[in-house]
């Protein structure tokens, strides 16, 4: 306990008034890099400062502009946003699909900026399962073999049986996508993303084609996945809602962070509403 001239606090209470001191210094100064609230976790990616533009004709557009947060193991981390905020180009740079400008992104310790593309490829493709808003499944191939094809490029596979059970689809191992429901195409995507025992699982909007029904069907196989392979997820959403699944919240805007914060009470997939 800390004696003031206003009373006795703890050291918890010190710490929070640390940190809210901390967040009202950064909403001061828009350009000062905001506290990364740190768990006891191994931290799998570090960023610092990244910054990315895009030639349109003759004009630069930059739509990272000095972007800094850690990704730590075993977390649901969302980056929230509305369109062209920098989110996904946020996470399309960390997931080694495009080049940082400058700044540092290093995983597990290693530097990514700067690597050539065939280092980034099996940068790719021994860390990184990538889900988006397309299922990208080969429609002559079964579920099954959609998840054998990707497990043939990499190291230790997950059984591709195994991956669908995870995903609720043990029962259409040998079903086609077009013998699927939308739904059930993006939870193969999930799966086939899990195969490759990634570090990371990389999602980019994968509700946004579906229903809200459907949506639920597909975070909570998300869930599912957290739970049993303790696997990182980065979610990219403008769902504010789907947000409150997720233990931590990077919200962005013009191309920078403006808030992380931590979520207290996570709420399960099937209780969400929208």
């Amino acid at each position: 306990i800390k004696s003031t001239e206003h009373g006795s606090f703890s050291d918890e209470e010190c710490d929070v008034c640390e940190l809210l001191t901390m967040l009202t210094e950064a909403s001061i100064n828009e350009t000062a890099p905001l506290p990364d609230q740190k768990f006891n976790k191994e931290v799998l990616v570090s960023c610092k400062d990244v910054k990315k533009s895009f030639k349109n004709g003759e004009a630069m557009t930059q739509v990272l502009k000095g972007v800094n947060f850690d990704i730590f193991d075993g977390e649901f981390l969302v980056l929230l946003g509305e369109s062209g905020c920098g989110k996904s180009t946020m996470l399309n740079t960390i997931g080694g699909m495009l080049s940082a400008d400058s700044g540092s992104i290093k995983f597990l310790g290693k530097e990514m900026v700067g690597l050539n593309e065939k280092e980034l490829t099996q940068y790719r493709k021994n860390n990184i399962g990538f889900i988006f808003q397309a299922y990208n499944l080969m429609p002559n191939l079964t579920a099954k073999e959609n998840l054998d094809l990707i497990g043939e490029l990499v190291k230790n596979p997950l059984d591709s049986a195994e991956a669908l059970n995870l995903v609720g689809l043990q029962d259409k191992l040998n079903n086609y996508p077009s013998q699927l429901s939308g739904g059930q195409q993006q939870r193969v995507s999930i799966a086939k993303a899990l195969i490759k025992n990634p570090k990371i699982i990389m999602a980019d909007e994968p509700t946004a084609a579906l229903d809200y029904q459907t949506s639920i069907e597909v975070l909570e196989a998300l869930e599912n996945v957290i739970k049993e392979k303790h696997t990182t997820l980065v979610m990219v959403t403008h769902n504010e809602e789907i947000s409150k699944m997720a233990d931590r919240v990077i919200r962005f805007r013009n191309g920078k962070i403006y808030e992380i914060s931590v979520n207290s009470y996570k709420l399960k997939a099937k209780d969400l509403i929208w």
